[in-house]
């Protein structure tokens, strides 16, 4: 079968990625870059996947999320490994890379691939044919009304988002399933009761907590009541959060017969339930913040956070709706997307997600079935969060242990358990791209 240029709208991480993984398969590639002759508010540098941020990658132990995702992706020929861990600086046990280094050598890689042609300019139009949009959350405006146009209006801007603590975490000996005035089923939501003195400490800490600092670029022009920071929400007064996410209305508590003082409410974030986001919880707070603050609730007081509350602008797609496993778009099969516009969070989660849509549209064009990992690895998992039509409130996600089926066994020890839990899923990973005859990292 003739194979047919692809062509991929944003050179960061999922960009470069997708393009190496189409270059690698035999498949011409035109990757469209808009910086130098345009920079969004966040970029300065003229070289591809330019770090913004933190210059580390989180983790390299595979008994870490962080760590056992990156070890999937060396798995399948990931370029940004190969370049972070060529241009990395001591970071103790993480990935940590000089940006300039790291950004030049994935330049150099790019630009000397002979099936890669880089061409730079500001896309305003998305492509027929095979295409994957790789813009990223900061997306030019002309690019972003295009994409929301192709998404039916689904084209999703926060403020906010909610932490999220895995599901063994939770004490239920201090919390309670139960709908609020009887209604849906009884373990829609884990109630996590406090009484007045435990709410009064918890107010005081809440209020007096350090909030993160936020690039002007992320500043909100106004505040939306419904994505209200729970610190700016208290502010206001000891009792408006207790009438607002901590309302103990509809409520009883079984250990006590009566209704909480005041109550936080948990909503299942997937649909294996491993993961709870806190209801109303948007914040702004600082994460070591969070983990203090949040923790003083008491049946949070062991909580894991998958995730911690972010504030900050994005863009990204209501994935669940829109996109296949394999990061494939429903309506459009020849088109992907990948990055943090589908909802992965974080520089590596992107590079994933790049790395899968390249597969997948190689596969595509050569008619060969879709490549999704397995789902107790972190790539297949995060990829099947994206598209789990499940998903009502969908918010970005990084690499999670609670995003994997629990082991058979339960192990209580954390280490152990994380341990497991990544030896597990390599070695589904590797049976997998062994039964696909493909030597991923071409060696």
């Amino acid at each position: 079968m003739e194979k047919r240029k692809v062509k991929i709208i944003g050179a960061g991480f999922a960009g470069c990625e997708a393009a190496w993984q189409l270059a690698s398969r035999g498949i011409e590639t035109e990757l469209y870059e808009m910086k130098p002759v345009r920079f969004s508010p966040a970029h300065s540098n003229a070289d591809l996947c330019e770090l913004v941020c933190s210059n580390s990658f989180k983790a390299m132990r595979v008994e870490s999320a962080a760590g056992m995702m990156k070890a999937e992706m060396k798995m399948l020929g990931s370029l940004c490994i190969e370049c972070a861990e060529k241009t990395s600086v001591p970071a103790g046990g993480a990935l940590a890379v000089d940006r300039d280094k790291f950004s030049a050598l994935v330049t150099e890689k790019i630009n000397g691939n002979p099936l890669i042609t880089l061409i730079r300019g500001e896309v305003t139009e998305i492509p027929e044919g095979p295409v994957i949009i790789a813009a990223g959350p900061l997306a030019s405006e002309k690019l972003s009304e295009k994409i929301a146009e192709l998404c039916g209006g689904s084209l999703s801007f926060y403020d906010a988002a909610a932490p999220i603590v895995t599901a063994e975490s939770i004490d239920l000996g201090r919390a309670f399933m139960q709908s609020r005035y009887g209604r849906g089923d009884a373990d829609d939501y884990i109630n996590c009761p406090m009484n007045k003195e435990e709410y009064d400490r918890f107010y005081d800490a809440l209020i007096t907590a350090e909030s993160a600092d936020t690039h002007s670029f992320d500043k909100r022009r106004d505040v939306y009541e419904g994505c209200m920071p729970v610190e700016v929400m208290a502010s206001r007064g000891r009792d408006t959060i207790r009438f607002g996410p901590m309302k103990p209305a509809g409520l009883t508590d079984p250990a006590t017969g009566h209704r909480p003082w005041a109550n936080l409410q948990l909503r299942k974030e997937n649909r294996e339930g491993t993961m709870y986001n806190l209801v109303g919880f948007q914040t702004n707070l600082k994460f070591g913040e969070q983990k203090r603050v949040f923790s003083m609730i008491p049946a949070l007081q062991n909580a894991e956070f998958v995730r911690y509350g972010v504030m900050h602008r994005n863009t990204f797609i209501d994935s669940p709706r829109l996109l296949d496993p394999d990061f494939s778009f429903r309506s459009r099969p020849e088109l992907f997307f990948a990055g943090q516009i589908t909802g992965v969070e974080g520089y590596m989660e992107s590079a994933m997600s790049g790395i899968l849509a390249g597969i997948n549209a190689a596969n595509r064009l050569e008619g060969k079935e879709a490549f999704i990992p397995p789902s107790d690895t972190i790539c297949g998992a995060l990829a099947r969060y994206a598209a789990d039509e499940s998903i009502k409130n969908f918010q970005p996600m990084g690499a999670a242990f609670g995003l994997l089926p629990p082991l058979e066994t339960k192990i209580r020890d954390k280490k152990e358990r994380y341990s497991r839990l990544a030896a597990r899923g390599l070695a589904s990973l590797e049976d997998m791209i062994r039964a696909s005859g493909r030597n991923f990292n071409g060696e």
